[in-house]
């Protein structure tokens, strides 16, 4: 799987432990940036990864910043990406499941490397709908197309 990683410097050291973690498992890593070299702030990171994904440039993506909060905020502005905050594997499984969540956001001030990697790995092997009955997945199925047609709406509304 192809997925764009960045963070802000709250969030670099937390980045830099995912990525390691995400390559020694194979999965493709694209660097969105953020180092200790290269400091960015969350906003133009989360802009950044948000626009990789909805050009399918990426598959899923990763941000890291102080809380998880900004980034979150900042690339949910995107038709299509859906970041959600998760502090631990419960929340990654059911962002995905339930809300058909592609981009993982956390929070490089409260989250810890080992509790990142088992975020991240959750987050990562679930799939959307999956451990649900069938009437739950019509519903979610529906519920993705009613989300599609909203962000039409709004995001045509916003460039008139």
């Amino acid at each position: 799987m192809k997925i764009g990683i960045g963070a802000d410097p709250y969030g670099v050291e937390l980045k830099e432990a995912i990525k390691a973690h995400l390559v020694a498992a194979g999965h493709n890593c694209m660097d969105i940036g953020g180092s200790v070299d290269q400091q960015r702030p969350y906003y133009e990171v989360a802009h950044e990864l948000a626009g990789k994904l909805t050009t399918g440039a990426i598959e899923r993506g990763i941000l890291v910043c102080g809380t998880g909060m900004g980034m979150a905020i900042m690339a949910n502005k995107h038709p299509g990406v859906y970041a959600a905050v998760c502090e631990d594997p419960s929340a990654a499984i059911r962002a995905r499941s339930i809300n058909n969540a592609n981009v993982l956001t956390l929070g490089g001030l409260l989250t810890a490397p080992v509790k990142a990697k088992e975020i991240t790995d959750a987050f990562l092997r679930t799939d959307f709908k999956s451990s649900w009955e069938e009437p739950i997945q019509a519903f979610l199925d529906q519920s993705m197309s009613d989300i599609r047609n909203i962000e039409a709406e709004v995001f045509r509304a916003d460039r008139l």
